[in-house]
């Protein structure tokens, strides 16, 4: 019988490639219990045999989470074969490579109920299952775009805006509840995830996570962290920082920098068919595992020194108090010496 101390029921939206993915990867484990949402069945099915290979048990969802009726039945499935979520992760997301004068409202319309209703319909979902038993985290995915928006990606930085405030309201009404349920809020970097290959676009040259890129990984280390330790708000590399924090100082500094070189960054030396199949309304090839990473391994890192400083902050404090400890006694004998 499974040990129920340790049994986890999780949920991850975006599942089967990217950072989803990589945190199926991350979590995967003996007492997991993860209901896999997404809507690429491949991406899926793959990710379901990666928990089982790692001794945990998966439950494949095809979801499409701008439907809050999908959203909902695919929540109350994992309750009837786990038990009650536990963790949800917030991860699923649409984008549009295009000049805000080039876009269409449905675009728009399609990009936010992805990007950020898909957020509010899981979270949704997660409290009704988690504020009665008076427990459970929440995590919603991020972006270092949740504050800082760039050219060329005008609905998705909008619908990241738009997480960020929800993530508040929800973080003060939960605190006025006195509530044991923690929602937490993940900003990452530019990340080398499958998205570059299916988003739509109307760029002369393919996209491109603008550099400095991280590996997935990098992000699901983080995302694990995030669980544990439930802090409001967690920013991922350097990069995150610099954006988030530099854009608080002096935010007409980075609309110039953004205009001379955000269009080029966001984009690689070869040109793009523009009529190549994107994943907007329906996903690519669904007979492919995309897996979790994009085609940027050769310029991508899997370590950010800003999140392993963060995350093992008490050794690094302890280390420091040694060091100045030890500077002290060394003194105390010089002078002990010269006595």
């Amino acid at each position: 019988m499974e040990n129920q101390k340790t049994k986890e029921v999780i949920v991850i939206t975006g599942a089967s490639a990217g950072v989803g993915r990589a945190t199926v990867r991350a979590l995967a484990g003996p007492g997991k219990c993860i209901g896999l949402l997404a809507r690429g069945k491949a991406g899926l099915e793959a990710a379901a045999r990666e928990v089982e290979a790692a001794g945990g048990k998966a439950l494949v969802l095809a979801t499409d989470v701008a439907d809050p009726d999908q959203v909902k039945k695919a929540a109350e499935a994992v309750k009837e074969a786990f038990g009650p979520v536990d963790i949800w992760i917030n991860v699923a997301m649409a984008s549009v490579f295009s000049p805000v004068k080039e876009m269409e409202p449905a675009e728009f319309k399609r990009v936010t109920e992805v990007t950020y209703l898909g957020y509010v319909y899981g979270t949704l979902e997660a409290l009704k299952q988690m504020l009665p038993r008076d427990k459970g985290v929440i995590i919603q995915v991020g972006s270092a775009l949740a504050y800082r928006g760039i050219p060329l990606q005008s609905a998705y930085c909008a619908s990241k805006h738009a997480i960020q405030g929800f993530h508040d309201s929800l973080v003060t009404e939960l605190l006025h509840d006195k509530s044991g349920v923690k929602v937490t809020m993940v900003q990452m970097p530019a990340l080398n995830t499958p998205q570059f290959r299916w988003v739509k676009t109307r760029l002369p040259h393919k996209g491109q996570p603008v550099p400095p890129i991280f590996q997935p990984e990098v992000a699901a280390e983080a995302i694990v962290y995030a669980i544990r330790h439930t802090p409001r708000e967690l920013f991922v590399g350097w990069p995150t920082v610099k954006a988030i924090q530099g854009n608080k100082i002096a935010p007409w500094f980075a609309d110039r920098v953004l205009a001379k070189n955000g269009f080029k960054s966001q984009q690689t030396s070869e040109p793009v068919d523009r009529d190549r199949p994107n994943n907007l309304w329906e996903p690519v090839d669904d007979q492919e595992d995309h897996g979790a990473h994009g085609v940027f391994d050769d310029q991508a890192s899997d370590w950010s020194a800003e999140l392993w400083a963060r995350l093992n902050w008490r050794k690094l404090a302890l280390g420091a108090t040694g060091i100045s400890l030890g500077g002290f006694l060394t003194g105390l004998l010089v002078k002990a010496n010269k006595k």
